[in-house]
């Protein structure tokens, strides 16, 4: 019969920081960020109803977009280095403002059939995002792997 010496001077206890300051800078700026995205369609409609106006505000308002898909990305990578938020959110924070640049592209150039389709996406996308960031797996920090002393790994 064999017995596993573990040396309990290598296991160690870490307090496990979760993404609380970083998550709610992250969680107030994706709400901003959703509420002017759903702004657009409506611009959008009462441009379409006459009111010529509106077109002018859709532009100033889809422009600052961008801006905001700025922060965020800086935003996204606060919540993952500092939070040790999920890792996954940066890539998509840059991905949307990718689109989001393009979708202000189609726009100015005035292609509808590729401005209309863009603009469901990034709403339907910005609304999982921000509903995704007042759900409990949004304070979730990110899985740390775990070391274990040589020897234990068949010791039950």
């Amino acid at each position: 019969m064999t017995c596993a010496f573990v040396a309990f001077h290598d296991v160690t206890t870490s307090v496990v920081r979760k993404p609380r300051a970083t998550l709610w800078l992250l969680r107030v700026l994706l709400t901003v960020h959703v509420l002017a995205v759903l702004c657009q369609p409506l611009l959008a409609g009462l441009f379409l109803s006459g009111d010529v106006d509106a077109i002018a505000v859709h532009g100033t308002v889809g422009s600052s977009l961008a801006a905001v898909g700025l922060v965020l990305i800086a935003a996204a990578l606060l919540y993952v280095l500092a939070g040790r938020g999920g890792l996954w959110i940066l890539p998509v924070m840059v991905a949307l403002f990718l689109v989001e640049g393009l979708q202000i592209g189609v726009g100015y150039s005035r292609d509808l059939g590729l401005h209309i389709p863009l603009g469901v996406l990034i709403v339907t996308g910005s609304i999982l995002l921000a509903a995704w960031s007042w759900t409990p797996w949004a304070a979730r920090p990110r899985r740390r792997r775990t070391s274990v002393p040589a020897g234990v790994e068949g010791v039950r």
